[in-house]
C-alpha cells in the first residue's frame, strides 16, 4: 500500500511538471514561430532601419515601425494612468467604506461590465469620446482635431480595463486577515491610517501584479483601440494626434495587403515586436515584484 501511494505521488508530481514545462514551452514555440515568418523582413531592412524609421510605405519595401510602438506606448500608459488611480480608489471604497448593500449592487455591475465586447466600448467612445476631443478638447490646444486620437484611445482602453482592475483589486483587499485590521483599529489608528499602513502595504505584490496584467490587457487590445484612434502611420507628437497601436495594424491589414511583397513579414515583425514588449514588461515586472518582497518581507 506504501509503495503504491508512493509511485502515485511522483507519478502527479511529473505529470504537473510535465504541464508546467509545456506551458513555457508553448510561449517558445510562439515566440520561435513569430520569429521565423518576420526574418524575411529583417533580412531585408534590418532590425535598427524597421524599430527607429517613421517611413512606412509597403508599396516601396518601408517598414518603418517606430510610430506603431510610440502608439502602443502612448495609448497604454494613458489608459493606465486613468484607470489605476480610479480603479484603487473605488476597491478601496468598496473594501473598507462601502455599506453591505452597496457591495451587493457592485458586485454584478462590475462583472457585467468586465463582459461587455470591446467592439461595444468603441462604439460608445467613437459616439462620445471622439466628438468630445474634437468639439471641446482640441478647441483650446490644438485648434483642430478630427478626435480620433491618442488620448480617445488611451480613455476608451481605461474604461475598459477598470472593471478588470476593481475587481482584481477588491478580492486582493478581501484575503487580507481581518485580525490585522482589527489590531491596527484596536491601537487607535484611523480607517485611513489603517487603509494606508495595513492594507495597502500588505496588499502592494498584489497590486503590482494587477497592473501587470491590465498592462498586458491594454497591450494587446485591439478593436476597441482601432475604432477611436485614427489609424494614421505618422508619428504622434501630441495625445490629440491620430495614432496606430500594433494590435491594430495586424487586425486591419492582415489578410488584405498581403499581395504586396513583404507585407506578410512585416506584419509578423509587427506581432512579434509586441510579444517582446509584453513578455519584457511582464518579466521586469516580476523582478520588481520580488525586489518588494523582499524588502517589505511579505
Amino acid at each position: 500500500m506504501h509503495r503504491l501511494r508512493s509511485i502515485k505521488e511522483r507519478s502527479a508530481r511529473w505529470f504537473m511538471r510535465i504541464i508546467a514545462y509545456c506551458s513555457i514551452l508553448f510561449l517558445i514555440i510562439i515566440g520561435i514561430a513569430l520569429f521565423v515568418k518576420a526574418f524575411p523582413a529583417i533580412k531585408n531592412n534590418g532590425l535598427w532601419e524597421l524599430l527607429t524609421s517613421a517611413r512606412w510605405r509597403p508599396s516601396g519595401g518601408k517598414f518603418g515601425f517606430l510610430p506603431f510602438i510610440i502608439s502602443t506606448l502612448y495609448v497604454s500608459a494613458i489608459a493606465i494612468a486613468i484607470a489605476l488611480p480610479l480603479s484603487l480608489l473605488t476597491a478601496i471604497y468598496l473594501n473598507s467604506y462601502a455599506s453591505k448593500g452597496i457591495r451587493r449592487f457592485f458586485a454584478p455591475v462590475i462583472d457585467l461590465l468586465s463582459g461587455i465586447p470591446p467592439v461595444i466600448y468603441g462604439v460608445w467612445g467613437t459616439i462620445t469620446i471622439v466628438p468630445f476631443i474634437a468639439n471641446y478638447i482640441a478647441p483650446h490646444f490644438s485648434g483642430q482635431s478630427s478626435g480620433y486620437s491618442v488620448m480617445a484611445g488611451g480613455i476608451v482602453l481605461a474604461v475598459m480595463i477598470i472593471p478588470l482592475l476593481v475587481g482584481l483589486l477588491v478580492e486582493i483587499f478581501n484575503s487580507i486577515p481581518k485580525e490585522m485590521t482589527d489590531a491596527s483599529f484596536s491601537l487607535g489608528a484611523t480607517k485611513l491610517q489603517t487603509v494606508k499602513r495595513v492594507i495597502l502595504r500588505r496588499s502592494l505584490p498584489g497590486i503590482v501584479a494587477v497592473t501587470v496584467l491590465s498592462v498586458s490587457r491594454a497591450f494587446g487590445e485591439t478593436m476597441a483601440v482601432l475604432m477611436v484612434c485614427g489609424n494614421s502611420t505618422l508619428m504622434p507628437h501630441s495625445l490629440l494626434d491620430a495614432c496606430y497601436p500594433i494590435p491594430a495594424l495586424i487586425a486591419n491589414n492582415y489578410g488584405e495587403m498581403l499581395s504586396i511583397p513583404g507585407y506578410e513579414s512585416a506584419l509578423m515583425l509587427a506581432a512579434f515586436l509586441l510579444f517582446v514588449i509584453v513578455f519584457l514588461f511582464n518579466g521586469i515586472s516580476r523582478l520588481t515584484l520580488n525586489h518588494l518582497e523582499k524588502r517589505f518581507h511579505f
